[in-house]
């Protein structure tokens, strides 16, 4: 018998696993009994009445319909309403009808194009005033986009060589 044989047989000794013996946290079942029902959202008050039928109990008030107040028609924003539509048919040349769009962005007033040319426009526009210093995020994505679509648009797009 050579010498590592000698030692692993006269070293051996049974496997056991470690076992550690210690107590979980958790109760057994019959200890979470005797200490009661456990409470479940505690400080939670339920705003709905679940016993049924029973007469109101605080005094706060109940939320009402407004007093119906029917629509004047004859107001002057109603009545005025589409005024300018037919500007252009009606009415002489010196006002072109894109310049009446008084609740459209300037940038979008009488815009005849893709999205990267309005891009364009309102990226010209912005640049001279505040925008670009007040919303940084926003301006941020406006050129990402700009640069996205010019990328897209010089890809996609035909150069003919003649």
């Amino acid at each position: 018998m050579s010498w590592i044989s000698r030692k692993i047989w006269t070293s051996f000794t049974p496997w056991m696993p470690q076992v550690t013996q210690v107590r979980n946290l958790e109760l057994y079942h019959s200890e979470k009994r005797a200490k009661g029902r456990l409470v479940r959202r505690y400080g939670y008050s339920d705003p709905i009445n679940a016993r049924g039928l029973l007469p109101r109990e605080s005094e706060e008030r109940v939320r009402t319909l407004p007093v119906y107040r029917p629509k004047d028609h004859w107001s002057e924003k109603r009545a005025l309403f589409g005024q300018n539509d037919y500007i252009d048919i009606l009415g002489d040349d010196d006002l072109h009808p894109t310049r009446i769009l008084y609740n459209v962005p300037s940038w979008l007033r009488g815009v005849n194009g893709n999205e990267f040319q309005v891009l364009l426009r309102k990226e010209k526009i912005w640049s001279k005033g505040i925008f670009p210093f007040a919303r940084p995020t926003r301006w941020k994505s406006i050129k990402k986009q700009i640069k996205f679509l010019h990328r897209f648009l010089n890809t996609k797009t035909r150069n003919k060589v003649f």
